[in-house]
């Protein structure tokens, strides 16, 4: 299990844009923990300072931008964990369906031992 620090310092130094291996739900979540809390506060700051209702400005902007690589990476290595394709991650097109497929198979445990897509990221 990865600690909150480790998850955000592998997705965004060591595996920035690595779309192969595997993520543990670990690393997925304290990621996404990361990227919204972050996101949330930008939003905040946006509506602040540009009297922007909507909340959406520049900094949160930049924001999504820098982090749509990590992003998309850390969900196909999530994916691999489950021993699915990353191509899988497309289903978050459709709407609620997909978001709700993803989350549930985002909070299964991982393949345990070796998978196609790599070794158990948890060993």
């Amino acid at each position: 299990m990865m600690s909150f620090s480790e998850a955000v310092g592998t997705c965004l130094k060591e595996k920035y844009v690595n779309f192969n291996n595997r993520a543990p739900r670990s690393e997925y979540w304290w990621f996404a923990l990361f990227a919204w809390g972050v996101a949330i506060a930008l939003s905040v700051l946006d509506s602040l300072i540009f009297n922007n209702p909507s909340g959406y400005g520049i900094f949160s902007t930049i924001w999504g931008l820098a982090l749509l690589l990590p992003s998309i990476g850390v969900g196909v290595r999530r994916l691999h964990d489950l021993d699915k394709s990353g191509w899988w991650l497309l289903i978050s097109f459709i709407p609620v369906i997909g978001f709700i497929i993803l989350v549930f198979w985002f909070i299964q445990q991982g393949t345990r031992g070796q998978n196609r897509f790599g070794a158990d990221p948890l060993n």
